[in-house]
Formats: structure tokens, sequence, C-alpha cells
């Protein structure tokens, strides 16, 4: 089931592991078409290929206002609360992420620096295998905390044409301002490009297949997209015989079962500890809901990897890069002290990925296919750009007006010099309004 590598008492671990696969450039033109046809044809083209992957279109393509808001008390009590609780949760981190204004004064020039929000963001939530109430509230919250005034979300139908319940009642919760029933890379299309009905926005974020994650890298540049790859679910545990082997099987379990094309890796330094868990896993297997799609994860990218110890541990998992890291180990610092790359960090024998999934705060949106090399978690910092303002004295002209003349005369660029020569350096500086 689950592929077995031992590189204890290997010299080049990183040269013994399976590379990931790349993305073939087969999807890298299908979306190109899609993304292509949307531009051209708009709502058209969104009814083609929603008929075409969901099976159904929608009546309209925006979710009617006052429908998202009744969704809020159509569902269970118990689970509005329980999306409270987390909303709560994911906002109040957030909120604490956001920067204050800075000024910097030097010499007679003032910058004063702060962070602008977009005005107009699109979050992208996976459907089709199951509703993601969980990723509305991780993707719209972030971009609440930063200031941005409006929030749009993209959903793929159900078979019925209808966004789920629990979905819309939690972009009621979130104070999402649109929902849009259109989903995969012509939902991305859209959100970049504008349609008739759906309008385009400045920022695209939040995770979703193969198809979805190509498409944000393709329309990048056209519109904000974060430098992480939101792919298909990705864990790496590493544990020992410290803790319940049913502990590291169900983690092994709980990102595989999002679907066939994930990561799945248990690394160990205890062969005993790795049998064990290794037997946890069928017994857990046998009885999943969704056996299917966590056979086809670990069939295709599941691999026990035995190693000599925490330092070899962390050389596996900074090569992977792997979206979330569980380290379930009698010292766990020994492990995560080396670890640079790894989309979010779970220690311990009671922390699951799952309580960053739903409870903990920071956004579940992480980096996936070794993007956790460069990028992280989505953030506030995502819905921002940086801006300053540059104010000058008399005091700072004078200082620093020659500088800028001799590096303009030494490239050629005879305006630049004379844009301070002209206010008078090395004579009297003429001082503005601002400065008097």
């Amino acid at each position: 089931m689950l592929d077995r590598l031992d590189l204890r008492g290997a010299a080049d671990i990183a040269g013994r592991l399976p590379r990931p696969e790349p993305i073939s450039e087969g999807s890298v033109t299908a979306v190109r078409e899609i993304i292509a046809s949307v531009r051209a044809e708009g709502d058209a083209a969104l009814a083609r290929f929603t008929k075409q992957f969901d099976g159904a279109v929608p009546p309209s393509w925006r979710v009617p206002p006052t429908e998202v808001a009744a969704a809020r008390d159509r569902v269970d009590p118990s689970l509005r609360a329980a999306l409270e609780a987390a909303a709560d949760s994911i906002a109040e981190f957030h909120r604490g992420q956001v920067s204050k204004e800075q000024t910097h004064t030097r010499q007679g020039i003032t910058i004063r620096s702060w962070d602008q929000p977009v005005s107009r963001a699109g979050c992208y939530v996976p459907g089709g295998r199951a509703a993601y109430p969980s990723t509305v509230l991780m993707t719209a919250l972030p971009a609440r905390a930063a200031g941005v005034d409006q929030v749009v979300l993209c959903v793929p139908p159900g078979p019925d044409g209808r966004v789920a319940d629990v979905t819309l009642a939690a972009a009621a919760i979130a104070g999402v301002d649109e929902v849009y029933a259109v989903g995969g890379a012509q939902a991305i299309a859209a959100l970049a490009f504008g349609t008739e009905s759906v309008g385009a926005v400045d920022m695209v974020v939040g995770p979703g297949n193969v198809y979805v994650a190509i498409a944000k890298q393709l329309v990048a540049g056209s519109v904000g997209v974060p430098a992480a790859f939101a792919g298909p679910s990705e864990v790496v545990v590493v544990a020992d015989g410290s803790v319940p082997a049913e502990f590291a099987a169900i983690d092994l379990i709980v990102q595989a079962e999002h679907g066939p094309d994930g990561l799945a890796w248990l690394i160990a330094w205890d062969p005993g500890a790795a049998d064990a868990i290794e037997a946890a896993i069928a017994d857990l297997l046998a009885v999943a809901a969704r056996r299917d799609d966590i056979s086809a994860t670990f069939d295709r990218s599941g691999h026990i990897v035995l190693v000599d110890g925490p330092t070899a541990a962390a050389e596996v998992v900074n090569f992977i890069a792997p979206e979330h890291l569980q380290v379930m180990t009698n010292a766990p610092e020994a492990v995560i002290s080396q670890v640079s790359n790894a989309g979010a960090i779970f220690r311990g024998p009671l922390a699951p990925a799952s309580i960053g999934d739903y409870v903990a705060g920071p956004s579940h949106v992480l980096p996936t296919n070794s993007t956790a090399r460069f990028a992280g978690a989505l953030s506030v910092r995502d819905f921002t750009k940086p801006m300053h303002e540059i104010s000058v004295d008399a005091e700072g002209l004078a200082a620093v007006g020659p500088h800028v003349a001799a590096i303009a005369d030494a490239e050629g660029l005879e305006a630049h010099a004379q844009s301070v020569r002209l206010r008078g350096i090395g004579d009297k500086v003429q001082e503005g309004s601002d400065n008097e």
C-alpha cells in the first residue's frame, strides 16, 4: 500500500528520494484553452464548461444574497455554532497580522509606509467531492482582516446547479459580498478577467485541484496571485514509537482522503514503529468512508521512509517541502529545529492537522508542490500591497541632491540630474510649501 524506502546509512538521501511528478503539458494546454475561451466568450464559456465538468448550469451565476443569508439559518444550529467559533478564531488571528503605519526620517527625508489592501478579492473554494465551508472562512476572513472592500466567492455548483447550504452559511458568517456558482479553471478566468456576470477582481486566492492551481499561475500578472501553489493536499508525518500508532495512521489518512492527487509520507527511524503504523493504516482504511480516495493517494504517492534519526528526517522533510508536517516523537524539537521548508507544522500527539484545518486560526490554504521552499500560508499580507510616501525638506535635498545628480550623470540620465539641480542644490535650496 505504501512504498517503503530504507535510507538508513545512505550518504545521499535527497538523491534517492522519488521526485515529484511534473505538471503535464497536456494539463497546462487544457487550462490555457479554458482561460482563452472565458476571455473571448464570457458567460457562454462558463455555461459550457460548467455543464461539462459539474453536470448542471445554475439558474443564475450569482447566488442571490437573500439565499446566502437564509442558508445561515437553515443549517443545523450546532454546525452554525461550530462555524461561528471557527470564524472567531480565524478572524482574531488574522487581525493580529495587520501591520501599523510606519514613519522613518533621516537627514530631512521622511518616508511614511503602510500596507494598502486591494479593493476586490476573489476567493476560490473547491467543491465536487465535498463541501468546504472551512475554506470559505480561511480565505474570506483574512481578506476581511486586511481591509479588502469587496470579497467575492466562487464555488462549483452541485449536480442540481445549487451551492451547498453549508458553504453559503459560511459565506454569510464570513461577510462575503458576492457568491458565484462556478468552479474550476473557468472560475479563475472569470475572476481574473471578468464576464458579463462576474466582475474582475484584483487578487485571486484559494486551493483547488491541479487545474485550478495551474489556472492561477497562468493568470498571474493580470491579477494578483499568491506565490504558493495551493494544489492537492500533502502530509508528512514524522513519528516514533512514543505515540500510539493509530495517531500517526489517522493523520496520514486525514490528508489522503482529499483525493488521489495528494501526497502522504511517513518518516521514521524505528522500523517497529513504522510497521505498527502501517498496520494501523490498514485497519483504519478497512472501515473508512472514503477508502477509494485514500487508497488512490497511497498507491500514487504514499511512502514510508526509514532514516537514521532526526537530522536525516529533517533532510527528507526539507526536500519534500510538504504542505502539512506533523512531528510526533519524544523529542519533536530535534526535528523541527532543522526544518526550513513546510507549509504548517503540527507538534506533538495532540495536534492533528485537522485542528489547523478548522479552528486554530492560521489559514489552511498552504503551499503544495514543493512551493513551501519559498511561500507560506495565505495571510493578510497576500491581500495588501506595500505603499510609501516620500517628503523632503531643505536639509534633505541639500544632503542627497549632489548624490542624486552624480549617479544620474553616471547613468547618462540628464533630466534626473537636472530635477535636483533646478531645485538649487549647491546654491540656495527652494523649500516647498509642505516644509515651510
